[in-house]
């Protein structure tokens, strides 16, 4: 293998990639506006949810849990009449209607237990899930401050203080901005080294090759490390600008530390992109391949959901999955600010899964060729 093959070939894929705006669009795309939309519009996220207050006790405690909804998580309620309750439900202007009814403070302080109703419209799932927690959660902090003011009541054997590491907050945002970008570098990778070696077949280049005095892990390699090459350089950029600058989400670790396992894990990604190229035999089919592929890779990688809420099986077939490694380290470094000394284990695991993709290409590749 010579070096001075891999670095010209190398450097006809970025020709060959610099001249398809379609994939240039994707890679802009992928790192500028899909990471700010995921990060600020998670469907999970409770915002600006729309919310009617029947008040029949027109009380001081029911101006009090009136007062209680407010933005950004609630718009500001609207005061409407029991008969107004289901007609706005049914043409879906309110998603949680709370009906007060009447003494409902006198009934409080006599130590009966009222009842308050909340209707939610369901259609609305994720409000409608996370939002009733919400309303819940307010309207018992409510009552509870507003009965101590007028009744002794027993203090609490226990206070549990909550301390929230690595996003005091629990800005959604700052989990979706990194999430984006590690699932659009594992998407980039695999569709541009497939695609630029599907794009040599269709255009015939793939015999010229052939006939040149080059090898087949010579071409390999350079469609490795280019199309690696954009996709890093593109996501340290998103990182830079995006997350940390348009989205004004803190890093706490090493960027240097994150590309290099960005690298290795891109090592792994591009061979299996590779793999996928050889499998299939035209554009279409690959792309087929890719969806098959991608989507457990990045619903099953820890990304979206952790991977102790998972069956065993599953975490245990993943971790023979690149992505479930690199979420970890890049989790590990740009939220809690680990060190080499913490993530090592998964660096050693992404180089093992990249050799391991690597070989399986290239004896691919070599089939593919004959």
């Amino acid at each position: 293998m010579r070096t001075a093959n891999v670095l010209q070939l190398g450097i006809k894929e970025l020709r060959g990639l610099a001249r398809d705006p379609i994939l240039l669009a994707l890679i802009v795309y992928a790192f500028t506006m899909a990471v700010y939309a995921k990060a600020t519009a998670v469907p999970e996220t409770l915002n600006k949810a729309s919310i009617a207050i029947v008040d029949e006790d027109r009380s001081p405690l029911s101006e009090r849990i009136t007062g209680a909804f407010y933005p950004p998580y609630f718009t500001l309620p609207a005061l409407i009449t029991p008969a107004e309750m289901d007609r706005r439900m049914d043409v879906g202007t309110d998603t949680f209607a709370l009906d007060i009814p009447p003494e409902f403070q006198q009934d409080l302080l006599a130590g009966r237990s009222p009842a308050i109703q909340l209707n939610v419209d369901a259609t609305r799932m994720s409000q409608a899930f996370n939002g009733s927690g919400y309303v819940q959660s307010i309207v018992s902090g409510e009552i509870t401050d507003f009965a101590r003011r007028y009744r002794s009541a027993a203090a609490p054997q226990v206070d549990l203080n909550l301390r929230v590491r690595f996003n005091p907050n629990l800005t959604v945002a700052w989990f979706g901005a990194v999430t984006a970008i590690i699932d659009n570098i594992a998407m980039l990778s695999i569709i541009l080294t497939g695609a630029a070696l599907i794009r040599e077949r269709e255009h015939g280049t793939i015999e010229h090759l052939l006939v040149m005095p080059v090898t087949p892990i010579e071409i390999m390699l350079s469609k490795i490390w280019s199309m690696g090459l954009v996709v890093l350089v593109v996501s340290s950029l998103s990182l830079v600008f995006v997350v940390q600058g348009a989205l004004s989400v803190p890093i706490e670790g090493s960027l240097w530390l994150f590309v290099l396992g960005s690298a290795l894990d891109l090592f792994a990604t591009t061979a299996m992109g590779i793999a996928l190229a050889t499998i299939a035999v035209s554009m279409p089919q690959f792309a087929l391949l890719v969806i098959l592929v991608l989507v457990p890779l990045q619903v099953l990688s820890g990304a979206l959901t952790p991977r102790e809420s998972m069956p065993e099986i599953v975490r245990t077939f993943m971790l023979g999955a690149p992505n479930t490694h690199y979420v970890m380290l890049a989790q590990s470094i740009l939220f809690r600010g680990a060190g080499l000394s913490a993530v090592w284990p998964q660096f050693l695991a992404l180089l093992v899964i990249g050799a391991t993709l690597f070989m399986f290409a290239l004896r691919r590749f070599r089939s593919f060729l004959k």
